[in-house]
């Protein structure tokens, strides 16, 4: 994203990778004239390393705030460092009162109800169980888009990642042993944050395909608006916490400034250097990093069938991104 695209119509970022849920990236996939001072492996790496860490940050910031809190202080963060790169770049912010309804539901939808999803579930549901459970975004967002995009025609190979992905879904839960040892109540949330993530780029492909703002201004004014929404609702659901310790408030600014703000800002240049392709696949580092940081900075419990399940969920993640081939052209017959 380092150029404005402006008129040009938004590409959902691949749902697979929406910890920070910006409403758009570029679509054309060009680098600006100036080569980036970091090579793009090292951004993607840290990318992925941001995104599988803001679950760990959510489990930290749980132990001093309430959930809606936590997700407060992200958007926060978050919309502090778009703001500021917004202001450096002199970009211009949407006019259209229409164009601001659709990014507030939008920011309803990708930022506010998923965030605090995710960090409700993780009172009750370990860090690296959530970090799995968004990994299968991909899965639901190919069921939306048979409702919601009728452009969307899926093949029987990515039918097949719909199927193969539950069964991984069903492996990390237990089914067999009835869920026993998860939070029914948690895995659910973070379940249905996935979900809200697929509904949500449905409804930006559908609505937000020209605002004549650039990419990076459309992405801060959803932030801006998802703060306002918690701003109104938090109070009313909270209480001022009675202490404000270092960890959890350093969790939190991590969790906004990080993973929600500069992992954006560093997306929007993968993206415009590498094509919105590399983008999704900064997807299948999310849960590996998640389960790492869970495992070995908070003493969570790894069972067998939790990185199997996810390895499931993410081959099924990747059949539902793949795109059938175009055929060749028959040569007319004489």
């Amino acid at each position: 994203m380092t150029a404005p695209a402006r008129s040009r119509p938004v590409a959902a970022t691949p749902p697979a990778a929406p910890s920070s849920a910006p409403a758009s990236v570029p679509v054309d996939g060009k680098a600006g004239t100036r080569r980036p001072a970091v090579d793009w492996r090292i951004r993607f790496a840290a990318l992925g390393l941001v995104w599988g860490f803001s679950f760990l940050f959510m489990k930290v910031g749980n132990e001093a705030f309430a959930p809606l809190q936590v997700t407060l202080g992200r958007m926060v963060f978050g919309t502090a460092v778009l703001g500021a790169a917004v202001a450096v770049k002199r970009e211009r912010l949407p006019r259209s009162p229409r164009t601001w309804g659709h990014l507030a539901v939008a920011a309803f939808l990708l930022n506010s109800l998923p965030f605090t999803l995710f960090a409700t579930a993780e009172q009750t549901i370990p860090s690296m169980l959530a970090g799995i459970c968004n990994a299968a975004t991909p899965l639901f967002s190919m069921l939306v888009s048979l409702v919601a995009l009728s452009e969307d025609r899926p093949s029987r190979e990515r039918f097949a990642g719909v199927g193969v992905g539950f069964i991984g879904v069903l492996t990390v839960l237990g089914a067999w042993q009835g869920f026993s040892g998860q939070d029914p109540k948690g895995t659910l949330m973070a379940l249905t944050a996935a979900v809200s993530y697929a509904v949500g780029w449905a409804y930006v492909r559908r609505t937000l395909t020209s605002t004549g703002s650039s990419h990076l201004a459309v992405s801060a004014s959803q932030l801006l608006l998802g703060t306002v929404q918690l701003l109104v609702v938090t109070p009313f659901f909270t209480s001022m916490p009675d202490t404000w310790p270092a960890k959890s408030v350093l969790s939190v600014l991590a969790l906004g400034a990080l993973g929600t703000g500069v992992a954006f800002l560093i997306q929007y240049g993968l993206v415009a250097e590498k094509g919105p392709t590399i983008g999704a696949m900064v997807t299948y580092l999310i849960p590996i990093v998640a389960t790492t940081a869970g495992v070995v900075l908070l003493g969570e419990t790894l069972h067998w069938n939790e990185p199997v399940g996810a390895v499931v969920i993410l081959v099924g993640a990747a059949l539902t991104q793949r795109r059938p081939k175009p055929r060749p052209a028959r040569d007319p017959q004489p």
